[in-house]
């Protein structure tokens, strides 16, 4: 047998219960526009616990203008890096009294317009964005006029405010790292040529590089998905060949990959091969070896972004946030334990 959905409860029973008016109990739900003597303010919430009642969030929202949520458009949920920002974000934009709706791209662009024009639809108050490629749907979100922070850096030219670190400069200070080591010989596990971030940390690797008067190799740039699985497969072909002393793994997904191909061939990190990696989470931690890692600011980054949001005067504003070098132990040095 079907059941019937519950009835909704309407306003009109509750200011009977209450034994006020409709408008009353109005002034109570949104807090105004006029005010309401405490006594019957109680009876007025007293009657809403009774019955059961539940604003209506869309009516609200369409008398207020704001529907209280933001949207968050990400790559993919599944990178631990993102899935921090996510969660850090989540957690910001609740303690502003925002929900935040969450839309996974895929890493497919034509995914990712979608899920756009899906939270313009729903009237969002406000964009967080990071693109699969750095090519964002700008003038998408500017026609709809809903306030854009994008949590990566793109073409100045796009006018959109931004939230990043320079990854240029984050893949040239661990790559330092590595030849402040000592090391000759060093290669990389970097994303898909084509997409701008691989770019940029391509040019921060080949910049330390160049200034260690260090041959920059082209058979060591091993192009792969930014994944363990595809860390893995590059590592593998990296051992098919001659092998680099050290090495520099663009995301923390690929050097996990790689510590697992690595230990399938017997071969020890650092004694064998030294590893750094970039976007560290609290897994580079927990690895063996511990990783040395590019960390970045993900809280404080977090905020600044809900703050722009719930402050947005249409200005456009840029921010670099800077970065850490997480010291683990798969470059050679002592490391640090995890805090328990």
């Amino acid at each position: 047998m079907t059941r019937s959905p519950p009835r909704r409860i309407t306003r009109a029973e509750v200011a009977k219960e209450a034994g006020t008016s409709v408008a009353v109990v109005s002034y109570v739900i949104n807090n105004g526009p006029r005010p309401v003597a405490d006594a019957t303010r109680h009876r007025v919430l007293a009657a809403i616990k009774k019955t059961g009642y539940r604003p209506n969030g869309i009516a609200r929202a369409l008398a207020s203008g704001s529907t209280q949520t933001y949207g968050l458009v990400v790559p993919n949920i599944a990178n631990p890096f993102i899935a921090s920002m996510a969660h850090a974000l989540q957690r910001e934009a609740f303690a502003d009294g925002k929900v935040l709706l969450l839309g996974d791209s895929g890493d497919e662009r034509e995914r990712e317009r979608e899920l756009i024009n899906n939270l313009l639809q729903r009237q969002v108050d406000g964009l967080i964005y990071t693109s699969v490629d750095r090519h964002p749907y700008i003038d998408l979100i500017r026609a709809n006029g809903t306030p854009c922070v994008m949590l990566d850096q793109v073409n100045l030219g796009l006018d959109v405010s931004m939230i990043h670190v320079n990854e240029e400069q984050a893949a040239y200070q661990v790559t330092r790292h590595l030849t402040g080591h000592g090391y000759r010989g060093i290669g990389i596990i970097c994303g898909p040529r084509e997409m701008l971030n691989t770019q940029d940390r391509i040019r921060g690797w080949q910049q330390a590089l160049e200034e260690d008067r260090q041959e920059v190799n082209p058979a060591w740039i091993f192009s792969t998905d930014y994944t363990r699985a595809g860390g893995y497969e590059a590592a593998r072909r990296m051992l098919a060949g001659p092998m680099p002393r050290a090495l520099f793994a663009t995301n923390e997904q690929q050097a996990i990959g790689c510590l697992r191909a690595l230990a399938e061939h017997g071969l020890r990190v650092p004694q064998d091969l030294a590893l750094v990696s970039f976007n560290s989470t609290e897994q580079s931690l927990y690895t063996v070896p511990s990783l040395t890692a590019v960390r970045q600011p993900i809280e404080n980054m977090a905020r600044a972004a809900i703050d722009m949001l719930k402050n947005w005067d249409g200005e456009i504003r840029h921010t670099e946030f800077k970065f850490d070098l997480q010291v683990g132990e798969s470059c050679g040095c002592s490391g640090h334990e995890p805090s328990s």
